[in-house]
């Protein structure tokens, strides 16, 4: 079974690419709250005002959106570290289905970058795609990811999160 989604240009991806299965619904829909939405078509939203961030996210799209159960989901996105991201930075990963926690763990964000064929330390622009499948099998119901991201100093690059509704 993939794992869960998680979406945000170069080191999200990576999460994409090995935790998609998220967005395999017919009825996604992006958060509410329109001004922490990541620009591009797509589900996510930032967890806060990304002006302190220190990845800054041009965009993100999907094709298709909302992704699609069994088929090919392609993922571009374009962003600008503005400070070095460098060995130890990390990920704090939450995913839920419903009120049950399925994942929630912490994970490097080196080893998570190989994903997408990146290396940190991470700087400057960045800009790719990425292609994988999504399983047939995702259960219904609704999935929330929480993607929280810092450098090994604590000092914040992002914080994305997204809600799948599977039918």
């Amino acid at each position: 079974m993939k794992l869960i989604l998680s979406l945000a240009p170069l080191f999200l991806s990576t999460l994409v690419a090995s935790k998609s299965f998220l967005f395999g619904g017919n009825q996604q829909h992006p958060l509410a709250d329109d001004n922490l939405s990541v620009p591009g078509d797509n589900p996510l939203s930032f967890c806060a005002d990304p002006s302190d961030y220190i990845l800054t996210i041009d965009n993100v799209d999907l094709d298709p959106n909302p992704p699609e159960k069994g088929k090919a989901l392609t993922i571009k996105a374009k962003g600008n570290f503005t400070e070095k991201v460098e060995k130890d930075a990390y990920i704090n990963l939450s995913v839920k289905y419903g009120v049950i926690t399925l994942i929630n763990t912490k994970a490097d964000l080196c080893d998570q970058m190989k994903e997408v064929d990146e290396s940190c330390p991470l700087e400057g622009a960045k800009d790719f795609t990425k292609n994988v499948t999504l399983p047939k099998e995702i259960p219904r119901g609704t999935y929330t990811v929480l993607a929280d991201v810092y450098t090994k100093d604590d000092e914040h690059v992002t914080c994305l999160k997204a809600t799948a509704h599977f039918s």
